[in-house]
């Protein structure tokens, strides 16, 4: 998950693995593989730079919610 901010100040979560575009209009616009929009205050380049960091942690940290044994099952 990303925190993004709304063009209204409110900032909300978005699931990273879920974006399929973002563009410039020049608001930026995040568009979902489900079909919804979302339209924010960061720059196309910032939601680039938070989407490789999501991943960067996501790679070296794992699941880190999850219990050793439950790392273990969804293996």
């Amino acid at each position: 998950m990303i925190e993004v901010t709304k063009l209204n100040g409110s900032k909300v979560l978005i699931n990273a693995e879920l974006i399929e575009s973002v563009e410039e209009t020049p608001d930026t616009v995040i568009s979902f593989v489900t079909g919804k929009k979302i339209i924010v205050k960061e720059s196309r380049q910032e939601i680039k730079n938070l989407v490789i960091l999501y991943k960067r942690d996501f790679m070296t940290t794992g699941l880190s919610w999850l219990t050793p044994d439950e790392k273990k099952e969804q293996l």
